[in-house]
């Protein structure tokens, strides 16, 4: 096999490389989405905390994360242009951490109760 490669790699230097950076980024991308799949397998319904942003909860209840934002009362990411932890997004609109996840925590079971209903 390994012999092969080289007398390939001697004849089509540029058909070799081309094969070889084809298995890498198949390589890479399979590995990354066996990554991705085994942590959302175990973060399924992770209770809310300060730290998580709006898209990392909605992923968590399997909801949409423009729904959540409208749902609990919430900006938009595009109105900083990036995520914001919950934290953050209390501290700029002047209340406790605890106010916004009882909102997103309700909006979660009315989006999920909603979704049920469907």
């Amino acid at each position: 096999m390994i012999a092969r490669l080289l007398r390939l790699w001697r004849l089509r230097p540029v058909l070799a490389t081309a094969f070889m950076l084809a298995c890498a980024a198949s390589l890479f991308f399979a590995s990354r989405l066996a990554v991705h799949t085994a942590y959302w397998a175990s973060h399924r319904q992770e209770p809310v905390s300060g730290w998580m942003t709006v898209g990392y909860v909605a992923r968590s209840w399997g909801l949409d994360p423009r729904a959540l934002d409208a749902a609990a009362g919430l900006p938009a990411p595009e109105a900083k242009g990036r995520p914001q932890p919950l934290s953050e997004i209390a501290r700029d609109e002047g209340v406790p951490v605890e106010a916004v996840i009882a909102r997103v925590e309700e909006a979660i079971a009315r989006l999920s109760r909603d979704r049920a209903g469907e």
